[in-house]
């Protein structure tokens, strides 16, 4: 791949569009080159609500990061989330037809294939198929079948469903600002790719990606995606208690709970006191900083132990040596590391984008709100390289007689295995005669 190669990640979240232009430098570290981001109209708890209203937020958003990076955007790696996201474990298997000669990555693709034929609830579609153990011929176990003789060939999948209207939705958003979908990752498996080592994803770790909307989970073990999560509830929610609970405009709830807000209520003492100005001339109103604290407390402490319900629900609550990292901007909120912590009784660390930035990265995106935005542009670069990597192998294979019997009748032509080739997927489903309106 050629260092001057631009992948473009966008992230459409509910609080913010962020759109971020990143190349790889001589050493191999990513290198963001130009960003944009603004407040998201038309999108609701992860979910765009009003297209033409997302549109106009995308659209400033691209054209801020082409004047700082200097480059024409013409695609971008999208993130997908929301409640509408769903996953399901499933075993799956092949028996294959010429067994003597050795699994083939044509048959691992073809037991991709047939997951991705999976019949499930009207309205939506498996978006994405995750092998997670390869299974020969009921015995053994592995990561990686190919070169292994076997008459049986199956798998444990991860499987990720989400719906199609919202999927649509998006690829129309990013056409109507005259761009093209190049890939589409789910938003918590590309924050994982900014925040977690490979440490940690070996050890058992568990990402919680708290944005406006929407909680995002992704659970690691072994460096394999093992449970996927969304809890619809998120920053957004907090700031609207907030409002109710100190009878104050939004704008005035999201001031107090980012300069002054705290999950632990102890932590104030009952004579620290904010001043609000009061509306139209009426006079200023005072809040005490423990009845804030106390009121962000309650709401944070019900997403975390829904957190905790999906980590026990996984199965794998025993095993997560490396704990929690949280990221996404309601990382930030004080004192939530150590809420946490007590509610879990897990290690757990918030989650900054710098692991594979390199120095040049201004000091402003190194913040937990842009890790998605970041691990967008991560897993485009990762994607290509994985497709580049899959082409010089298969030229490198020595063909066994099968192959290279059906190479001669059919030519040059190999399958290739993408575990992320989800926007492909989606441009079929959606391009018919009429195409996306």
């Amino acid at each position: 791949m050629e260092n001057n190669e631009i992948i473009v990640g966008l992230d459409i979240g509910t609080t913010k569009i962020a759109v971020l232009v990143g190349r790889k430098d001589k050493n191999g570290k990513l290198e963001i080159i130009g960003s944009g981001k603004t407040e998201s109209t038309g999108v609701a708890r992860g979910q765009i609500s009003n297209i033409g209203e997302a549109v106009m937020s995308i659209q400033t958003a691209i054209r801020e990061a082409e004047i700082k990076s200097g480059v024409e955007i013409g695609s971008v790696v999208v993130g997908i989330a929301g409640q509408h996201i769903k996953s399901i474990q499933h075993r799956g298997s092949i028996l294959r037809s010429d067994t003597s000669d050795e699994i083939s990555r044509a048959d691992v693709q073809k037991l991709i294939d047939n997951m991705h034929k999976l019949v499930v609830k009207p309205g939506e579609k498996i978006i994405n198929v995750i092998p997670q153990e390869y299974i020969v011929d009921r015995e053994h176990i592995t990561t990686n079948p190919i070169g292994m003789n076997g008459v049986e060939l199956g798998a444990n999948f991860h499987i990720i469903t989400g719906n199609v209207s919202a999927i649509q939705n998006i690829f129309k958003c990013v056409e109507r600002v005259q761009c093209e979908v190049e890939q589409i990752m789910l938003e918590p498996l590309a924050a994982a790719s900014c925040v977690l080592s490979d440490e940690e994803k070996e050890a058992g770790v568990v990402l919680v990606d708290i944005g406006g909307g929407t909680t995002d989970i992704a659970i690691f073990h072994d460096k394999i995606v093992r449970h996927t999560a969304v809890i619809p509830l998120g920053g957004n929610i907090v700031t609207e208690d907030i409002k109710e609970g100190c009878a104050i405009i939004k704008s005035q709830a999201e001031a107090l709970k980012v300069r002054y807000g705290s999950c632990l209520s102890e932590q104030n003492r009952d004579d620290e006191i904010v001043t609000i100005p009061g509306l139209k001339g009426r006079t200023p109103k005072e809040i005490s900083l423990r009845s804030l604290a106390s009121i962000i407390q309650a709401r944070v402490e019900e997403i975390i132990e829904q957190v905790f319900y999906e980590i026990k629900n996984s199965g794998l609550d025993r095993k997560l040596i490396a704990g929690i990292v949280i990221t996404g901007g309601g990382s930030q909120m004080k004192h939530i590391k150590e809420l946490t912590e007590f509610i879990t009784g897990m290690d757990v660390r918030i989650g900054l984008p710098s692991e594979h930035l390199s120095e040049k990265v201004p000091q402003e995106l190194l913040t937990p709100i842009y890790s998605t935005g970041i691990g967008l542009v991560i897993q485009g670069f990762d994607e290509k390289y994985s497709l580049l990597n899959s082409d010089s192998e298969e030229e490198n294979e020595i063909p066994s007689k099968t192959q290279r019997k059906k190479k001669e009748k059919t030519g040059n032509s190999r399958p290739t295995i993408s575990g992320t080739k989800i926007a492909e997927i989606f441009k079929s489903m959606f391009s018919g005669d009429e195409g996306i309106k």
